[in-house]
């Protein structure tokens, strides 16, 4: 695995990069959102670790540029503000997940290997649809009325759980298992976030509704007319 961790502190960024290669994780430092742009234009990344305070553009600043470019690589932000706020900001931005500092490097190991597992699991070459939405599963694309939506992994992987079990409940503690691990705490604001994001993207521009709520039940894909 090759990850880009972006931290302006030398000796962090140094004892991270080192930490990581002790996992067989290859680590590529850069020290402001500016170089990890040009990083990302010329080499391959599987996943991000980003900080939140850099000089010039913020950690932030670098993911929700890169969301809004149609990037999905998947990122890890870190800092030192443990607040509900930052959390959920870091994942209304984009990122994957969020731990605050003083952090594990085994923590940090155990949650990329996590975000990019779900990334690389090959799902099989077929196309599948639900109304005017089409997911081609080789690509990893998503269009409604032939228009591609660009999604974040964590919307991502929400999606196509809703598609892989279409007409039926999937639980919050379902898709918490699935999409977050195992083995994650997540806030339940945090997966609200998500799922509101995800509604904006797929529901909110099309008259056609597929992402619906049962109250205490869970979430069920199927097409309903808004009417």
């Amino acid at each position: 695995m090759r990850v880009l961790i972006v931290e302006d502190q030398s000796r962090a960024a140094q004892e991270l990069r080192a930490g990581l290669e002790a996992s067989g994780i290859l680590g590529w430092v850069v020290g402001s959102a500016e170089e990890a742009l040009s990083s990302l234009d010329s080499e391959r990344f599987d996943a991000m670790v980003v900080d939140v305070m850099l000089p010039g553009l913020s950690g932030f600043d670098l993911v929700r540029l890169l969301r809004e470019r149609g990037r999905a690589i998947p990122v890890v932000f870190l800092s030192a503000k443990a607040d509900l706020q930052d959390r959920l900001k870091g994942l209304e931005v984009g990122g994957d997940d969020y731990l605050a500092k003083p952090y594990s490097i085994l923590e940090v190991v155990a949650r990329l290997r996590t975000i990019t597992r779900r990334m690389q699991t090959a799902p099989p070459a077929q196309t599948r649809r639900v109304a005017d939405l089409e997911w081609d599963q080789q690509s990893r694309r998503i269009t409604r009325s032939g228009e591609r939506i660009d999604l974040t992994p964590k919307e991502y992987a929400i999606m196509t759980l809703l598609l892989d079990h279409m007409g039926d409940v999937v639980g919050r503690s379902q898709m918490i298992q699935e999409v977050w691990g195992m083995d994650c705490v997540v806030d339940a604001n945090a997966v609200d976030v998500q799922i509101l994001r995800l509604r904006r993207k797929v529901d909110d521009p099309y008259p056609v509704k597929l992402i619906h709520t049962l109250r205490g039940v869970g979430l069920l894909l199927e097409p309903r007319d808004s009417a």
